[in-house]
């Protein structure tokens, strides 16, 4: 039988906000789903959005910043959104978030979110290679996910597909990768500079496609 909770519960939606996740408003209307003031479809329908969400991460930074020092590793973030920043706009990415050595970008359509991918990648190396790298400069991973998500959160996108996306761009893919989504791959898999390998990692509950660009 269970027993009622002993402590005190934070219930005051600006003080929970000050915790970063969620603004004042949206935990007003989660304190009222999970008290059944309001319903689960109501709170669906007043955040839904659709999106295609890239997550990139850096690889090795831990181990970098252990062999390397903090401050190079600091560096090591800044010429990654220097690089990135630029891609972003040009492919129309509707929210930009940096947290720690990670970007979330948001995108409308996902054909431009898997361009903007491609076009990282590419000037990654581009920038690798000049005379504005360091000794020792940044590879990157990429996963994106396609599909409805809550416009909630400090990237507007909570959700399965921000989940899957998350892993496969932080956890699962390695340097210069693109690992999507089963959703993502159903959305530009007309597209005929790519090829879409099937990969099936047994840690992984979902299925997902590595992404190879065919040379021109």
């Amino acid at each position: 039988m269970a027993k009622p909770y002993p402590y005190d519960l934070m219930n005051t939606p600006r003080q929970l906000a000050g915790l970063g996740e969620w603004s004042e408003a949206v935990y007003l209307d989660m304190i009222a789903l999970r008290e059944g003031r309001i319903g689960e479809e109501d709170f669906r329908t007043k955040y839904a959005t659709r999106a295609a969400i890239l997550c990139l991460d850096m690889t090795g930074f831990t181990q970098a910043a252990i062999r390397f020092g903090e401050v190079n590793s600091l560096l090591r973030i800044l010429d990654v959104q220097r690089v990135c920043a630029p891609i972003f706009q040009e492919y129309g990415a509707r929210l930009v978030h940096a947290f720690a050595d990670d970007l979330t970008a948001l995108f409308d359509d996902p054909d431009k979110a898997l361009d903007s991918a491609l076009e990282i990648h590419r000037r990654i190396r581009i920038f690798n290679q000049s005379d504005n790298s360091t000794e020792h400069p940044a590879e990157c991973c990429i996963g994106i996910g396609f599909g409805d998500v809550l416009a909630i959160g400090p990237n507007l996108a909570m959700g399965d597909e921000m989940n899957r996306a998350s892993k496969l761009g932080e956890d699962t893919a390695r340097a210069y990768e693109i690992l999507i989504t089963g959703n993502t791959y159903e959305a530009v898999k007309h597209r005929e500079d790519c090829d879409f390998l099937a990969k099936n990692i047994e840690d992984l509950p979902f299925p997902y496609y590595e992404v190879r660009f065919r040379d021109p």
